[in-house]
Protein backbone atom coordinates (compact mmCIF):
# COMPACT_ATOMS: atom_id res chain seq x y z
CA UNK A 1 0.00 0.00 0.00
CA UNK A 2 2.92 2.32 0.69
CA UNK A 3 4.26 1.67 -2.82
CA UNK A 4 0.93 2.71 -4.33
CA UNK A 5 0.99 6.04 -2.51
CA UNK A 6 4.57 6.63 -3.56
CA UNK A 7 3.86 5.95 -7.24
CA UNK A 8 0.74 8.15 -7.14
CA UNK A 9 2.78 10.92 -5.54
CA UNK A 10 5.38 10.67 -8.32
CA UNK A 11 2.69 10.82 -11.00
CA UNK A 12 1.00 13.73 -9.27
CA UNK A 13 4.06 15.98 -9.79
CA UNK A 14 4.65 14.94 -13.37
CA UNK A 15 2.87 17.97 -14.86
CA UNK A 16 5.47 20.23 -13.27
CA UNK A 17 8.36 18.35 -14.84
CA UNK A 18 10.24 18.23 -11.55
CA UNK A 19 11.21 15.57 -9.06
CA UNK A 20 8.28 14.67 -6.84
CA UNK A 21 10.31 13.88 -3.72
CA UNK A 22 9.66 17.21 -2.03
CA UNK A 23 8.76 17.48 1.62
CA UNK A 24 5.72 19.65 0.90
CA UNK A 25 3.32 20.29 -1.92
CA UNK A 26 4.04 24.02 -1.76
CA UNK A 27 7.79 23.44 -2.21
CA UNK A 28 7.12 21.25 -5.26
CA UNK A 29 4.76 23.84 -6.77
CA UNK A 30 7.27 26.67 -6.26
CA UNK A 31 10.02 24.68 -7.98
CA UNK A 32 7.61 23.57 -10.71
CA UNK A 33 6.59 27.15 -11.39
CA UNK A 34 10.23 28.26 -11.48
CA UNK A 35 11.05 25.48 -13.94
CA UNK A 36 8.14 26.40 -16.22
CA UNK A 37 9.14 30.07 -16.17
CA UNK A 38 12.73 29.12 -17.06
CA UNK A 39 11.46 26.97 -19.95
CA UNK A 40 9.30 29.83 -21.24
CA UNK A 41 12.25 32.26 -21.08
CA UNK A 42 14.40 29.76 -22.96
CA UNK A 43 11.69 29.23 -25.60
CA UNK A 44 11.39 32.99 -26.17
CA UNK A 45 15.04 33.02 -27.26
CA UNK A 46 14.59 30.25 -29.82
CA UNK A 47 14.86 31.50 -33.39
CA UNK A 48 12.34 30.72 -36.12
CA UNK A 49 14.97 28.65 -37.94
CA UNK A 50 15.54 26.55 -34.81
CA UNK A 51 11.82 25.93 -34.51
CA UNK A 52 11.59 24.91 -38.16
CA UNK A 53 14.59 22.58 -37.80
CA UNK A 54 13.03 20.96 -34.73
CA UNK A 55 9.70 20.46 -36.52
CA UNK A 56 11.43 18.99 -39.58
CA UNK A 57 13.43 16.61 -37.43
CA UNK A 58 10.28 15.55 -35.61
CA UNK A 59 8.53 14.99 -38.97
CA UNK A 60 11.41 12.87 -40.24
CA UNK A 61 11.34 10.71 -37.12
CA UNK A 62 7.55 10.31 -37.34
CA UNK A 63 7.82 9.25 -40.98
CA UNK A 64 10.54 6.70 -40.20
CA UNK A 65 8.47 5.34 -37.33
CA UNK A 66 5.40 5.04 -39.57
CA UNK A 67 7.34 3.05 -42.18
CA UNK A 68 8.35 0.49 -39.54
CA UNK A 69 4.81 -0.08 -38.23
CA UNK A 70 2.31 -2.67 -39.46
CA UNK A 71 -0.86 -2.05 -41.43
CA UNK A 72 -3.01 0.97 -40.64
CA UNK A 73 -6.61 1.39 -41.75
CA UNK A 74 -8.19 4.38 -43.45
CA UNK A 75 -5.64 7.04 -42.65
CA UNK A 76 -3.75 9.16 -45.18
CA UNK A 77 -0.34 9.49 -43.60
CA UNK A 78 1.37 10.60 -46.82
CA UNK A 79 -0.80 13.68 -47.21
CA UNK A 80 -0.70 14.33 -43.47
CA UNK A 81 3.12 14.27 -43.49
CA UNK A 82 3.24 16.33 -46.68
CA UNK A 83 0.93 18.95 -45.19
CA UNK A 84 3.09 19.20 -42.07
CA UNK A 85 6.22 19.46 -44.23
CA UNK A 86 4.81 22.27 -46.37
CA UNK A 87 3.20 24.17 -43.50
CA UNK A 88 6.42 24.01 -41.48
CA UNK A 89 8.47 25.66 -44.20
CA UNK A 90 5.98 27.92 -45.97
CA UNK A 91 3.43 30.45 -44.80
CA UNK A 92 1.46 29.82 -48.02
CA UNK A 93 1.16 26.48 -49.79
CA UNK A 94 1.16 28.24 -53.16
CA UNK A 95 4.81 29.12 -52.55
CA UNK A 96 5.68 25.44 -52.22
CA UNK A 97 3.77 24.68 -55.43
CA UNK A 98 5.75 27.41 -57.16
CA UNK A 99 9.06 26.09 -55.79
CA UNK A 100 8.44 22.61 -57.21
CA UNK A 101 6.87 24.01 -60.38
CA UNK A 102 3.37 22.60 -60.12
CA UNK A 103 0.06 24.39 -60.07
CA UNK A 104 -1.54 25.23 -56.73
CA UNK A 105 -4.60 23.31 -57.91
CA UNK A 106 -2.54 20.16 -58.46
CA UNK A 107 -0.99 20.51 -55.00
CA UNK A 108 -4.43 20.99 -53.46
CA UNK A 109 -5.72 17.86 -55.22
CA UNK A 110 -2.83 15.82 -53.80
CA UNK A 111 -3.19 17.26 -50.29
CA UNK A 112 -6.93 16.65 -50.26
CA UNK A 113 -6.61 13.08 -51.60
CA UNK A 114 -8.48 13.86 -54.81
CA UNK A 115 -5.52 12.68 -56.89
CA UNK A 116 -2.47 10.56 -56.31
CA UNK A 117 0.85 12.32 -56.76
CA UNK A 118 2.45 11.71 -60.14
CA UNK A 119 6.00 10.43 -60.47
CA UNK A 120 7.11 13.94 -61.43
CA UNK A 121 5.65 15.32 -58.19
CA UNK A 122 7.39 12.65 -56.12
CA UNK A 123 10.74 13.31 -57.78
CA UNK A 124 10.48 17.03 -57.17
CA UNK A 125 9.41 16.45 -53.57
CA UNK A 126 12.39 14.16 -53.09
CA UNK A 127 14.83 16.80 -54.37
CA UNK A 128 13.10 19.57 -52.41
CA UNK A 129 13.37 17.53 -49.21
CA UNK A 130 17.03 16.74 -49.80
CA UNK A 131 17.80 20.44 -50.13
CA UNK A 132 15.59 21.42 -47.19
CA UNK A 133 16.99 18.80 -44.83
CA UNK A 134 20.59 19.45 -45.88
CA UNK A 135 21.24 21.71 -42.85
CA UNK A 136 18.85 19.91 -40.51
CA UNK A 137 19.75 16.21 -40.51
CA UNK A 138 20.30 13.30 -42.87
CA UNK A 139 17.16 12.65 -44.88
CA UNK A 140 17.06 9.60 -47.14
CA UNK A 141 15.87 10.21 -50.69
CA UNK A 142 13.54 7.24 -50.49
CA UNK A 143 11.61 8.36 -47.40
CA UNK A 144 8.69 10.01 -49.23
CA UNK A 145 8.40 7.00 -51.54
CA UNK A 146 8.47 4.62 -48.60
CA UNK A 147 5.73 6.53 -46.81
CA UNK A 148 3.60 6.73 -49.95
CA UNK A 149 3.93 3.05 -50.90
CA UNK A 150 3.63 1.84 -47.30
CA UNK A 151 0.30 3.63 -47.19
CA UNK A 152 -0.78 2.01 -50.46
CA UNK A 153 0.19 -1.43 -49.16
CA UNK A 154 -1.66 -0.77 -45.90
CA UNK A 155 -4.76 0.38 -47.78
CA UNK A 156 -4.70 -2.70 -50.00
CA UNK A 157 -4.13 -5.16 -47.18
CA UNK A 158 -6.67 -3.61 -44.82
CA UNK A 159 -9.41 -3.53 -47.47
CA UNK A 160 -9.10 -7.15 -48.66
CA UNK A 161 -12.60 -7.96 -47.44
CA UNK A 162 -13.94 -5.43 -49.94
CA UNK A 163 -11.87 -6.17 -53.06
CA UNK A 164 -10.84 -9.81 -52.68
CA UNK A 165 -14.17 -11.57 -53.50
CA UNK A 166 -14.60 -9.81 -56.85
CA UNK A 167 -10.93 -10.14 -57.82
CA UNK A 168 -10.65 -13.77 -56.73
CA UNK A 169 -13.34 -14.73 -59.26
CA UNK A 170 -10.86 -13.88 -62.01
CA UNK A 171 -7.99 -15.96 -60.64
CA UNK A 172 -7.56 -19.65 -61.24
CA UNK A 173 -4.70 -22.07 -60.79
CA UNK A 174 -4.28 -24.57 -63.61
CA UNK A 175 -1.58 -26.54 -61.86
CA UNK A 176 -1.27 -26.87 -58.10
CA UNK A 177 2.12 -27.49 -56.57
CA UNK A 178 2.08 -30.38 -54.11
CA UNK A 179 3.59 -30.10 -50.69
Amino acid sequence: MTNKKKSNKEIEGAEYGVDSRYSSKKERQVDGKALMEARLRKMQNVSEDQIIKAKLLQLKLNMEEYIKKPVYKDHNFFTEFLTIYIDTIYSRRNNFAKDINITPVRLSQVLNNHRDPKEEFMLRLMIHSEKTYKNVCQFHKKTWYQVYFHEKICDTMSSQDEWRPSVEKHVSISKLIKA
